[in-house]
């Protein structure tokens, strides 16, 4: 009988992927293959989106393992291009569970028309944030200039962070996009439409001043 190896990915795990891949498409936040998702799993490794796939037509075949350096555990597989991202996130944040990036019309218009930061100040879905018990409140997103040179992005972002006494509760590449993360993946989305909706608004807000 020929032995056939286990999935190196849960099925609870590709499910969740999956599941954030049509939740994202439904709100367009990741058009044509744009985007790409994560989960941490044990033993610092990372299941990721492969490169080239629609994230709201997902199947288990479009996933893969990395280490936390963006390594596959398969070398024919080619990872999501910023790969190298998500595992910042998850060398950082230990206590991070997932990670979704997104291009939403709003992140990327904002993003360009901003500084180094955008910030979101008195939005009732503030209160989506651990700490945040009122929308009176205010919280700063960074924005960093784009790069295709991943790893030396990743730098840039690593030095921001350490020079911050609060975590942001994700930040924006300017021009492309999005990135959050949470716990885990209901933790995750719910932080990426809180942001999301209040970077609509600001984006609407904006156009009427």
């Amino acid at each position: 009988m020929q032995n056939i190896s286990p999935s190196p990915i849960p099925d609870k795990v590709a499910q969740a992927i999956l599941g954030a891949g049509r939740r994202l498409d439904q709100r367009n936040w990741v058009p044509a293959t744009a985007g790409n998702i994560s989960i941490r799993l044990p033993e610092g490794r990372v299941a990721i989106t492969r490169s080239g796939f629609h994230k709201g037509q997902l199947s288990p075949e479009a996933l893969m393992v990395v280490d936390l350096h963006g390594q596959p555990e398969q070398p024919g597989l080619r990872p999501s291009a910023e790969t190298l991202l998500h595992c910042g996130v998850y060398r950082r944040f230990p206590e991070a569970g997932a990670v979704l990036h997104g291009h939403s019309i709003a992140n990327t218009v904002l993003s360009r028309a901003s500084g180094d930061h955008i910030t979101l100040a008195g939005y009732e879905l503030l209160k989506a944030f651990p700490g945040f018990a009122t929308h009176e409140a205010s919280v700063t997103l960074p924005v960093f200039d784009n790069d295709q040179d991943i790893a030396r992005l990743q730098g840039v972002v690593q030095d921001r962070w350490a020079g911050m006494q609060e975590i942001p509760p994700g930040y924006v590449l300017r021009g492309h996009g999005i990135y959050v993360w949470g716990r885990d993946m209901d933790s995750a989305l719910i932080r990426m439409e809180a942001l999301e909706f209040m970077l609509e608004c600001e984006f609407h807000e904006r156009k009427t001043r």
